[in-house]
């Protein structure tokens, strides 16, 4: 039970950070070029729960739990 709410937190948190990403993509239609876009992007906090959320995805999906205990992380 618990992997699949890790599984949905990482992905949720993954959806998120994208979503902001390609929000932030109009720097780039107001004449900015794509080193500054990098540079943003890298400084803003929201982008970070991309790859938040994909290291939790991939925890989740290839962590095995404890079989002795019944914990199934």
């Amino acid at each position: 039970m618990s992997r699949i709410f890790f599984f949905l937190l990482g992905f949720g948190l993954m959806t998120i950070g994208f979503v902001y990403i390609i929000l932030y993509l109009n720097i780039l239609s107001i004449g900015y070029n794509f080193s500054y876009y990098v540079n943003f992007i890298s400084r803003r906090i929201e982008c970070y729960f991309t790859v938040i959320g994909f290291i939790i995805l991939n925890l989740s999906m290839y962590i095995k739990g404890d079989k002795r205990y019944g914990l199934y992380l």
